[in-house]
């Protein structure tokens, strides 16, 4: 009998200590929506849609984007797209994300670049303005073209 008590004890005080740990965990941050759609005119390149993929920790933020208004060229090496993607608020004022990770892309992909790092504050509201970027020694520049859909990030 004393053995079930102690047993009962251990479970409970067990139970107890991880529900404070969890209620003590600081609260996650997260971006919505996570992904989002713009059209964009990227001048003699093209024009079409892009699509971003934001994730957020803390400060923190990424955002991939992948375009099918500009095809690569030829094939693209992993990690040689140099980009810059601004976005702005409501105030017309901006955040910038910059990297230079991609994936591999075959010629005639989408280009795709990211994920590009930035910094935001919380309750930022952001959407995609433009995004420059380098590809083959190409310079290429796009410029949001309408709202994003379903609606700007939420930082």
């Amino acid at each position: 009998m004393r053995r079930t008590k102690l047993g009962i004890g251990l479970v409970t005080t067990t139970a107890a200590l991880a529900a404070g740990a969890f209620a003590l965990a600081p609260a996650a941050t997260a971006v919505e929506p996570t992904t989002a759609t713009v059209s964009a005119d990227c001048g003699i390149f093209g024009s079409g849609e892009a699509t971003l993929e934001a994730t957020q920790d803390g400060t923190s933020a990424t955002i991939t984007v992948s375009t099918s208004a500009v095809t690569a060229p030829i094939s693209v090496d992993a990690g040689t797209v140099d980009s810059t993607l601004t976005l702005t608020n409501a105030d017309g004022e901006s955040v910038t994300f910059t990297g230079s990770d991609n994936p591999a892309m075959a010629a005639g992909d989408p280009v795709t670049t990211g994920p590009l790092t930035g910094t935001v504050a919380a309750g930022d509201v952001l959407e995609a303005d433009t995004l420059e970027a380098q590809v083959m020694g190409l310079d290429i520049s796009c410029t949001a073209t309408s709202a994003q859909d379903p609606g700007p990030f939420e930082f």
